[in-house]
């Protein structure tokens, strides 16, 4: 893939559709070999292909970054924590996977009850789905669950500690990815991975026909 030619738009698409299930890289790769890059393209090539590639170890430093900031504030960390689960729901991946763990869990003391947590069914015409199909947590809109969460996180944040302070820490977060995507020499792995990525999606679109 030439991620020089990749929108942020279609960063942020791939990074919303992605399968997030797979582990962090390791740390020993993480912070392995960084170089300066020699133009603004490689630069701009490099920043798209290391966000993509290391984008949980980026979730996670940022997250860190956060409950470092507010060691001695529970009400912060929990916020921090709902603020996580409000961006994951936003990944189409972890929103099915969730959804699914939950209707499983709740499918052992309750059958009736997971069938109502079931997503609604989308008409068929043809022998293909009428419109594509939303995305759903136990039964309900994903947008709802984020809103829920992202309100829930607000108000902790507000009544926890200073809204200034989080916004340092969120800058922090952002600033330490940047840079580490920024001078981190992607490597072998991270382009095998993007073509295998890029065979993913064009197999399951194949699929769908």
């Amino acid at each position: 893939m030439d991620w020089g030619s990749v929108t942020a738009e279609d960063l942020m698409d791939a990074l919303r559709e992605v399968d997030w299930s797979s582990p962090p890289r390791p740390l020993t790769e993480f912070f392995s070999r960084f170089t300066i890059p020699r133009s603004y393209s490689k630069w701009n090539s490099r920043l798209k292909c290391n966000l993509y590639y290391y984008r949980t170890n980026y979730f996670i430093l940022i997250i860190f970054v956060l409950g470092m900031g507010f060691l001695r504030r529970p009400l912060a960390i929990v916020a921090a924590m709902l603020t996580a689960i409000s961006i994951a729901f936003l990944n189409d991946s972890f929103a099915v996977t969730f959804n699914e763990k939950v209707t499983r869990t709740v499918r052992r003391f309750s059958p009736h009850l997971a069938a109502k947590l079931r997503p609604p069914i989308a008409p068929v015409i043809r022998g293909r789905p009428s419109t594509k199909r939303a995305i759903h947590i136990c039964g309900k809109p994903r947008w709802m669950f984020v809103t829920v969460f992202s309100i829930a996180s607000g108000i902790l944040w507000f009544t926890s500690c200073n809204l200034l302070t989080v916004l340092w820490a969120l800058v922090i977060g952002l600033l330490a990815t940047v840079l580490h995507a920024s001078f981190r020499t992607p490597n072998l792995k991270a382009r095998l991975n993007t073509f295998r990525e890029e065979f993913r999606a064009v197999w399951r679109n194949y699929s769908e026909l």
